[in-house]
């Protein structure tokens, strides 16, 4: 079984790459968006709606598709390009960062995840949609995983594990456990009786 600290990492790291694909996606819709005309648009939308139209003329969501591909303007699909692309690379840089294990890239991820909270949260007091109350649940989910490892990251750095080959329990500069250590200075050796003067030194001739 996963501890749930495991369980926590990996689901910041699929949270994390689910976010970087959903910049991708936004990336190439906006790509698309440079190269389409509200002609077109108004094209796809007509061609979205005939079915649904011919069976209800009243259907709420094809009427709404419809008028609001009516009223889309050059100026419109550009500002929806730009705001894709641009929305689309800060993500993907994010999560590259973070997979990087760049250690700024969480403060800033924070910060930007909040700006798209509000942001979204703006939009949902204008009219309430379910996808973007999803997104937001799902954006605040990933900013609390987010303070959790940016935490983790921070104490990891300051306080790195022991090195290797010092094990758990033992100082530097000693023996071992339970092993004397090593005379530190010549004090500690055995000190030499220097010899009496009226003694016979060993081995020496008697003295008349």
């Amino acid at each position: 079984m996963f501890h749930p600290k495991d369980r926590l990492d990996r689901l910041f790291e699929i949270g994390i790459i689910a976010k970087g694909l959903n910049g991708l996606v936004e990336v190439i819709g906006g790509l698309l968006l440079l190269f389409v005309t509200p002609a077109r648009v108004h094209w796809w939308a007509v061609r979205l709606t005939q079915e649904e139209l011919s069976e209800d003329p009243h259907d709420f969501i094809a009427t709404h598709l419809l008028h609001s591909a009516n009223g889309i303007t050059g100026g419109a699909v550009l500002f929806g390009a730009l705001y894709l692309l641009s929305h689309g690379a800060v993500k993907i840089f994010l999560v590259v960062s973070l997979l990087c294990n760049k250690l700024w890239a969480y403060p800033l991820t924070i910060v930007v995840l909040s700006m798209f909270v509000v942001y979204q949260l703006y939009r949902i007091s204008l009219h309430v949609s379910f996808a973007m109350v999803a997104l937001t649940v799902f954006d605040l989910l990933i900013i609390a995983l987010t303070v959790r490892e940016y935490k983790e990251q921070r104490a990891t750095r300051r306080n790195p594990p022991d090195a290797a080959g010092v094990k758990d329990g033992e100082s530097t500069g000693t023996a071992g456990r339970g092993q004397p250590a090593p005379p530190d200075s010549a004090a500690d050796a055995p000190q030499q009786m220097a010899p009496d003067p009226g003694t016979r030194p060993p081995g020496g001739a008697r003295t008349q």
